[in-house]
């Protein structure tokens, strides 16, 4: 998830050369703020992107329904939300918006800020709590009540865990139940929705920070806690979930596309309001902003992914410079293993019986 960068850096460090983007990615990987493969990009791929895409590329949202979940991280100090920079760029393209989280002040907060900045905007707050069952399909009910379609819909919100393991009020481990349950649960409940839009398209955020396996065993961490596993494992989760999710909606005609996008390192305030700032995290996080992009530059993948043309379901799309940190949007590779069906197929079935609820 990413923030606003702060302005006070000189713009050498906005536009840094090759060889300190070499330095801050080995830095990245070895404290933990990058894992796994570097994002590749094919020769063949590269040709069909625009070198440098950016908002001004974006297609006229006129007419989209949109639906972000999170969105309320409206800008204080140098940091922001991905969700609301994704609901204020599409909210000036035209989209009809809703955002969607637990914090009312908040989202109403965020909805008054994009109103001052697109006075034009058709936009909206709804409350949702992902970690809570009931709040899931108490919020599909009302959108369902309005009778009508969804054209995209992204699944943004996601925390991480703090240092002592937390419960919901179903009695699901906090960070798992609301970065991967509670997203699924809405995503299969508001299929129909989906499925009577326009190009309808789910994208799905993940992070550089995918885990490199999944313990079925101990999938909600009962028996040994950790915050930052708990937090990249549900980012491996969604990563096998955008991709099975693909794989069923071809074989049975959905219609609806899923992909999967991760905004590099950016500065938001999923560390602060998670482990804070004196965290192993924080202590990164606040000794080294050169490593984190702006959260505007961030959710460029979310919205590439989420309003081109070129973006193709079953994809992976995230920053594609070096270390895939920071840079323009493009296709990516992800890890081996998120794209494995004999992870993917029990994480499916885990998630149904969680989420008590099913895709139709």
């Amino acid at each position: 998830m990413a923030k606003d960068g702060p302005t006070s850096h000189p713009a050498t460090m906005e536009h840094p050369s090759r060889r300190a983007i070499l330095r801050w990615s080995a830095v990245a990987a070895s404290t933990g703020l990058a894992f796994g493969c570097a994002p590749a990009l094919s020769r063949a791929q590269a040709q069909q992107e625009p070198r440098h895409w950016n908002l001004g590329n974006m297609p006229s949202q006129r007419g989209h329904r949109v639906l972000v979940t999170g969105g309320n991280g409206y800008p204080e100090e140098d940091r922001s939300g991905l969700g609301y920079q994704d609901a204020l760029a599409l909210a000036k393209a035209g989209a009809d918006v809703t955002i969607a989280s637990r914090n009312r002040p908040r989202g109403e907060e965020a909805v008054r800020r994009i109103r001052q900045s697109a006075p034009e905007a058709t936009i909206r707050f709804e409350t949702l709590d992902l970690s809570n069952m009931a709040s899931v399909a108490s919020f599909v009910d009302g959108m369902r009540a309005a009778g009508q379609g969804l054209d995209l819909l992204i699944n943004n919100a996601g925390v991480m865990g703090r240092p002592q393991r937390e419960l919901t009020v179903d009695g699901y481990e906090r960070v798992l139940a609301t970065n991967t349950i509670g997203h699924f649960a809405l995503t299969a409940q508001l299929m129909p929705l989906l499925r009577a839009g326009r190009d309808p398209r789910v994208v799905w955020v993940c992070s550089l920070r995918a885990a490199d396996s999944l313990d079925f065993d101990d999938l909600q961490q009962e028996k040994a806690y950790d915050y930052a596993a708990a937090y990249d494992r549900s980012k491996l989760a969604n990563l096998l979930l955008a991709f099975e999710m693909d794989r069923r909606s071809k074989a049975a005609n959905w219609g609806v596309k899923s992909l999967a996008v991760h905004p590099g390192v950016a500065r938001t305030n999923l560390i602060p309001n998670g482990p804070g700032l004196d965290s192993r995290e924080g202590r990164r996080f606040r000794t080294m902003p050169f490593l984190f992009q702006p959260a505007a530059q961030g959710a460029l993948s979310t919205l590439y992914a989420a309003t081109t043309p070129q973006a193709v379901s079953g994809a992976y799309y995230g920053p594609t410079g070096i270390g895939g940190l920071r840079g323009p949007p493009g296709p990516v590779e992800p890890p081996v293993v998120a794209r494995d069906p004999a992870l993917a197929t029990p994480l499916w079935m885990a998630m149904e019986r969680l989420g008590r609820t099913r895709f139709a």
